[in-house]
């Protein structure tokens, strides 16, 4: 099954067909695995152009590290890191951009600049006038769940469920479509490794919430408490949960190895072109 997702500016994403692929873009100095490294406007646009080679049909470019422990940016620092980029990206018709932001004055800003998407970590519930800047801008969404700053349920899934609805009605209520929305289970914001894997191994509960889902495992702490390897050495394992998360039916994958993860989702997808269907 195809869904179409509407995107600011007339665009759309259809997804489900086969996997795609959001490529992370971190302008930021202090970012858990490559902080520092495309702070420099120029140097992000050439990462983003060598990720949309790579397979990226999305760039998410994000000003604020989300990383625990990270110390916050002021809104005008966030918004003097990510418009230059965003601007640039814009000129390139084959690119759709997201910006990773949960708030509403930057996120505004930068679909006004040419952003397509806002994806916002804290799912609405940090700064709900995100849901009217999508119904104002057409802007597709990107909702994820957060376990910070709250108490969680103890059932991993009872608590997505919890969450992801009080965001969905968030959405609603301001006047959010369903075909703008995507959800985001939120692999590493206060889940321990225990959490993160057995969410991924019961990721098929969360459809009956109705959204494609996105899932972000790239590098995180999962990865290493699994593999025993540093940040710079997590791509093969992170391209591992792509492949297993994709065969229980995510749809967009957000990386920072864009090569090695398109190659392991086409697999996926050619196993699952494969797999007979079953009954209902």
């Amino acid at each position: 099954m195809t869904t179409r997702w509407q995107l600011a500016h007339g665009r759309h994403l259809d997804i489900g067909a086969k996997a795609l692929i959001m490529g992370i873009l971190n302008v930021t100095p202090d970012s858990f695995s490559d902080g520092g490294k495309f702070v420099n406007p120029e140097r992000a646009i050439e990462q983003a152009r060598r990720m949309a080679a790579d397979g990226a049909v999305i760039i998410d470019v994000g000003g604020e590290s989300t990383r625990p422990g990270a110390i916050p940016v002021s809104p005008a620092e966030e918004q003097a890191r990510v418009l230059p980029v965003i601007t640039a990206l814009a000129r390139m018709d084959d690119i759709l951009i997201s910006v990773d932001t949960y708030r509403e004055e930057t996120a505004r800003l930068a679909v006004e600049a040419g952003a397509h998407i806002v994806n916002d970590v804290w799912g609405l519930q940090r700064e709900p006038g995100i849901a009217r800047l999508a119904v104002d801008t057409g802007a597709g969404l990107v909702i994820m769940h957060t376990g910070r700053e709250r108490e969680k349920k103890p059932d991993v899934i009872a608590d997505q469920f919890a969450f992801l609805q009080e965001s969905l009605r968030i959405a609603r209520q301001a006047g959010v479509g369903d075909e703008q929305i995507l959800l985001d289970p939120g692999f590493g914001f206060a889940k321990d490794a225990d959490e993160d894997l057995t969410l991924m191994a019961r990721l098929e509960e969360l459809h009956p919430l109705g959204f494609p889902l996105l899932v972000g495992t790239s590098r995180k702490r999962v990865i290493g408490h699994v593999s025993g390897r540093d940040f710079d050495e997590r791509d093969v394992a992170t391209a591992a949960t792509s492949v297993a998360l994709r065969l229980k039916g995510a749809a967009i994958f957000r990386v920072h190895n864009v090569a090695i993860n398109a190659d392991a989702l086409a697999m996926a997808d050619a196993i699952l072109a494969r797999t007979p269907a079953r009954p209902v």
